[in-house]
Order: structure tokens, then C-alpha cells, then sequence
């Protein structure tokens, strides 16, 4: 704000014979003097090479306009087209609403209002502060001489990719679909799914520099309004510099950053987040960025795939039943190996820890080094591939753990078994079709191999009830994160492990408490 108290104090004195700045507090309003108006324009956007100033004449009112845009956020075709093209030449061809001998700045501005621009999105708005933000957002200014108040008319066409198939979330049945960058396509996206004049999109612009646009999708006569009171209110005191990613305004609004696991569920699907609005949750959609919060979340959501309602019921529950189960081992594989081969070897059957010690001998670390090595190296391959471009990506994760994993077996620094195990708990973890989750059981699989290595079995058993106890505290917008499990909600079984038939689904989940509960009549 200090820009504008010091444009306020600046333009308080008459320049070149200009008129004073109207002010109100700390707001500035525009004048009725147009090189007035365009001056502080100028101040306060700079001499940028992509602020396009255009003056003209129209001839018929004998009065000066100039229109003010950004090059590369509006959209050029229609300006020339829609609004310079029809104020300068048709104006002139069309029968005057009002003689131009009587015509005042008032009736010239609503005569271009309401006759002659043909575009959609005009609004008026007298502060240049709001002006200024409107043009940095893609719309376009009209200024007027002896007019007091701005146009702004929506000639937004912000530069944006094509709408691709989500690589992070990739289905084998389903749409292909996936949000992008623009907020505006994300939009219509939704809108292409539910057809509902109850789908309400509320704006927020966060962000004191950046000014990003933010919306709150809900539909109002099933989402519940404590929710949706929630999430206003959370948003509402976010007060940060820049927006640039989702994943910001998540790490502001959950209810324990502490937790290792995520709070908000993120997706590129549109149908998902279809899906989860026609159940009662609420989205949350960033300009500049394709992946939307959903909210509020349980931990069986989390493992939860689209697809899994595409198929026939019964392909949907043996699926969710992999997922749960490559969950499982991926938390726990390693760190039972580890107390097992330490502290409880007679609880191997006999031929497999015969196989095992042969495997080990020669081997000269302890089983928690050997599996903490091989972990770090997992983890280390798995970040590389990432980073590098996709097909070299692939590449290194594949060729580097054989190579790697080969060269540490033949030269006796791990046994082959422990490959085994931590090959297998990677691919587990592949499997989870949400990435947030997947991290935190990631992150939480070295503290059970340390507990294992501690205290064997009674160490995976003290850590696991920890994590219980954490998780059945943790909640998501007041849900708890553990529902329908704890607490006990009968008809939330129904698709929660299970996926059971759409004739048995027939309300929605109980524990969001929607308004209308009624899905299937």
C-alpha cells in the first residue's frame, strides 16, 4: 500500500495544469481530466515495454479517449475489433442517441456502454487501484475525457497448454482429461460435468504482489456450511507476498502441519473433483496451476483411484483391496525383515532362515545398515528419475537399481534377499494413487526400520500404535481423518475398503454430513 499513499501525496498538487486526485482514505479515484487519469496510470504500472497505451479521437462527441492493456494477457483481436473499430468508425455510421452539442461525458460513456461495445464482460469502476489490477489480470481500460469512472471491458486470453491426459494420474478406463494452468478452463471443465445451477464458484484473490485469483467450488444445497464457513474463514487469513502453486495455500489452511500426512487431497481430474463435489466436499482451484484441493479427506480416500467406479464392483473392490494391502506392505516390509533376521529369527520357518543366513554370510553390515543403505539408494534413483527428462528418467531408475543392486549383491555389501524386500516395497509404494500419501508412508517406513532395529517386533508395535493414535486425532475440516472406522460409521463401509454395487451406495458419506443425503433414488 505504501505505492498508493504516495501517489495519493504525490498528485495532491496541480501538475501542467491537471486536476487534483480525488481521494478517500487510502483509495484513489479517478478524475475527469484524461491526461490526469493516464498519468497516474503510468506512475504506477512504469514504462514496461507490454503496457500498451492507445490514444483516439471520437469525432462525433469531438472528445479524446485512450484504451490501456497488457500485451500478451489481452486479447489484441478483440480490442481492435470489438471495441477501438466500433467506438471509431461505426460509432460515426449509427444515429446519435444524444446530440453531440448536448452530449455530456455521462451520456457519451453509457451511449459506449449500452450501444456500441459488443463485448460480454463491461463493467465501471472509479478507483485506480481496482483498475490497475483489473489490467494486470488481462481486461482492458477505457478512459474517457470528463468522465470520472473507467470501463473495463474482459478481454482476457491469458497463454495456456492444450488440455492433456494427467500424467500423475493416469487410469487405464476413464476420461482423459486433465486441469491445466488456467483457472478459467479449470472452471468450464467442472461445469462440463455438473450441470447444476446449485455449483456455486466463489472468487478469492490471495496474494499482496501477486494477486492470484482463487475459487471455492461447493455445491450449496448438499455441501454443509460448516465446511464451507471453514474454508472461508482459513482462506481468508492467508496474507502472503506470492501464490505461485496450490500446495501453498494447503500447507495454510490444514489442521496439523506437523502431521506427515497430507490433509487435502490434490488431483489434476476433473471428474474426480466432480465426483467429490457431488458428495459434499469442496474444491479449492489456484490460478497458474493444474492441480485443485479437495477437502475435507479420510485416510481411505487417500486410496482411493477414479477408476475404482468405472469398473464392474467387484474389479473396484479387488483393487482397492491391492492398494490397502501394497499400503501395508510398503509401511512395514522392510522394518519386519529387519527385527526378524535381529531379534526374532525363530519365528522364520526353518528352510527360509537357513536360505537367509547363507544369503547374509559374508555380508558385513548389521540388517538395519543393509536396509537403510538400500532405502537411501531407492530414494536417491527415485528422486534422479524425476528430475531428469522423461525418457532418461526411465532410464536411470531401471538400469541404476539393477546395476546398483547387482554390483552391491556381488560385492557382499547387502544379501540378496534385503534387494528382494526393498524392491518389492517400492513397487508397493508406486502403487498408491496419491502422491502425498505415498510420501508419507515413505517417510514413516524409516522410523519403523529404526524401531524395528531398536526393539524388534515390540518397537514395530509401539511405532504402529503411535501412528494410530496420531491418526485418530487428526482431523480434515472438522472430519475425522479415520472415518468411517473411527468413529464407527456402518453405512460409509460401503465404500470404503469395499466398493460395493451403486444400488447399495444410495447416500452419500455420512461423516461430510451433507445436506442431501439421497444419491440413488
Amino acid at each position: 500500500m505504501n505505492r498508493w499513499a504516495w501517489l495519493q501525496k504525490k498528485k495532491k498538487q496541480t501538475k501542467n495544469g491537471h486536476q487534483q486526485v480525488k481521494t478517500h482514505g487510502t483509495d484513489v479515484f479517478f478524475s475527469s481530466s484524461l491526461d490526469s487519469n493516464l498519468e497516474q496510470l503510468q506512475n504506477i504500472l512504469g514504462n514496461n515495454p507490454d503496457i500498451a497505451i492507445r490514444r483516439f479521437y471520437i469525432n462525433v462527441y469531438k472528445v479524446n479517449a485512450a484504451v490501456v492493456f497488457i500485451k500478451g494477457l489481452a486479447d489484441k483481436e478483440q480490442i481492435h475489433e470489438q471495441i477501438l473499430k466500433s467506438i471509431m468508425l461505426e460509432l460515426q455510421m449509427r444515429e446519435c442517441y444524444v446530440k453531440e452539442d448536448r452530449a455530456t461525458g455521462s451520456d457519451i460513456k453509457e451511449i459506449i456502454k449500452d450501444h456500441v461495445i459488443t463485448l460480454t464482460d463491461v463493467e465501471e469502476n472509479n478507483k485506480i487501484e481496482d483498475c490497475v489490477m483489473e489490467v494486470l489480470n488481462g481486461d482492458t481500460a477505457l478512459l474517457i475525457d470528463n468522465v470520472d469512472t473507467s470501463l473495463l471491458l474482459g478481454t482476457k486470453k491469458w497463454p495456456s497448454r492444450q488440455i492433456e491426459e494427467p500424467i500423475t494420474e493416469a487410469t487405464v478406463r476413464g476420461a482423459r482429461e486433465g486441469f491445466v494452468e488456467n483457472i478459467l478452463v479449470n472452471m468450464s471443465l467442472i461445469r462440463k460435468r455438473i450441470r447444476d445451477p446449485h455449483l456455486v464458484l466463489d472468487k478469492y484473490t490471495i496474494g499482496r504482489r501477486s494477486q492470484t485469483p482463487v475459487m471455492v467450488a461447493y455445491i450449496k444445497d448438499i455441501t454443509n456450511d460448516s465446511i464451507i464457513q471453514e474454508v472461508k474463514k482459513r482462506l481468508e487469513k492467508i496474507d502472503i507476498d506470492q501464490i505461485p502453486e496450490s500446495g501453498i495455500i494447503e500447507q495454510f489452511i490444514e489442521d496439523d502441519f506437523l502431521s506427515p500426512f497430507p490433509q487435502l487431497l490434490t488431483t489434476e481430474r476433473p471428474d474426480k473433483v466432480a465426483s467429490g463435489l457431488l458428495e459434499g466436499r469442496v474444491a479449492i482451484l489456484v490460478d497458474g496451476t493444474p492441480f485443485v484441493l479437495l477437502l475435507p479427506v479420510t485416510i481411505t480416500s487417500m486410496l482411493q483411484g477414479p477408476e475404482d467406479y468405472y469398473e464392474r464392483w467387484f474389479v473396484g473392490t479387488l483393487i482397492r483391496f491391492m492398494r490397502f494391502g501394497a499400503a501395508i506392505v510398503s509401511l512395514f516390509g522392510p522394518s519386519l525383515y529387519v527385527a526378524l533376521v535381529s531379534y526374532h529369527p525363530g519365528l522364520i520357518p526353518t528352510d527360509l532362515v537357513i536360505s537367509i543366513a547363507g544369503s547374509r554370510e559374508g555380508v558385513p553390515f548389521p540388517t538395519i545398515v543393509e536396509a537403510l543403505l538400500m532405502e537411501i539408494t531407492i530414494e536417491i534413483l527415485r528422486e534422479a528419475g524425476v528430475r531428469l527428462p522423461k525418457p532418461i528418467g526411465q532410464t536411470v531408475g531401471i538400469v541404476g537399481g539393477l546395476v546398483i543392486g547387482e554390483a552391491a549383491v556381488t560385492a557382499g555389501l547387502v544379501s540378496p534377499m534385503m534387494v528382494i524386500v526393498v524392491a518389492v516395497t517400492a513397487i508397493s509404494s508406486f502403487s498408491l494413487p496419491q502422491y502425498g500419501a505415498a510420501i508419507a508412508i515413505r517417510i514413516l517406513r524409516f522410523g519403523m526400520m529404526l524401531s524395528a532395529a531398536v526393539l524388534g517386533l515390540f518397537g514395530i508395535i509401539m511405532f504402529a500404535m503411535a501412528i494410530t493414535i496420531h491418526l485418530v486425532k487428526l482431523k480434515s475440516f472438522g472430519v475425522d481423518y479415520t472415518s468411517p472406522f473411527v468413529p464407527y460409521q456402518f453405512n460409509d463401509w460401503k465404500d470404503a475398503i469395499l466398493r460395493l454395487p451403486y444400488s447399495v451406495i444410495k447416500e452419500r458419506p455420512e461423516m461430510l454430513k451433507p445436506k442431501d443425503s439421497t444419491r440413488i433414488k
